[in-house]
């Protein structure tokens, strides 16, 4: 320890970040079961990215969302159990391969999903609305960079 208490060989700029992505990962764990929410009162927070990675991706093989999220076959099954129960979501075999299963938002889960995400949006404008948009941009660029390495991190 140094004099005024801080560790040595501590580096403060990673610690700072620790820090902040500790916050921000905490709000968005909330954030996304109170969007769940706004979906269908029933559906699980961990269901939110999945709707949004089919609005955002189109139809996509179950096996695919599995190791998109890096999840098991179980687990992502189940999840699209419960999705396809509340009519969120479709399932049907693939032409190409009548092993595999296709899934799709349903015309009902695509209309809620947007009406929420719209609102999230709105919500982010108003938020950020003292930051140039050139900030948000550099955070959105930003954001997507430390994605893109986690996830070829995971490969």
């Amino acid at each position: 320890m140094t004099a005024d208490g801080e560790q040595i060989g501590v580096d403060h700029v990673f610690l700072a970040l620790e820090r902040e992505l500790a916050v921000f990962l905490r709000r968005a764990r909330a954030s996304s079961g109170e969007l769940a929410r706004e979906v269908h009162p029933d559906l699980e927070p961990s269901a939110y990215g999945l709707l949004m990675r089919l609005a955002d991706a189109g139809t996509q093989r179950a096996t695919g969302l599995a190791g998109f999220f890096g999840v098991g076959k179980a687990t992502m099954s189940r999840q699209l159990h419960a999705l396809e129960k509340l009519g969120l979501i479709a399932r049907e075999p693939d032409p190409a391969d009548g092993r595999a299963v296709l899934v799709r938002l349903t015309d009902e889960g695509s209309d809620r999903f947007t009406r929420v995400r719209t609102g999230r949006r709105a919500q982010y404008a108003r938020r950020l609305a003292a930051w140039d948009r050139t900030e948000v941009a550099e955070l959105a660029r930003l954001l997507h960079r430390l994605n893109a390495e986690q996830e070829g991190d995971e490969v």
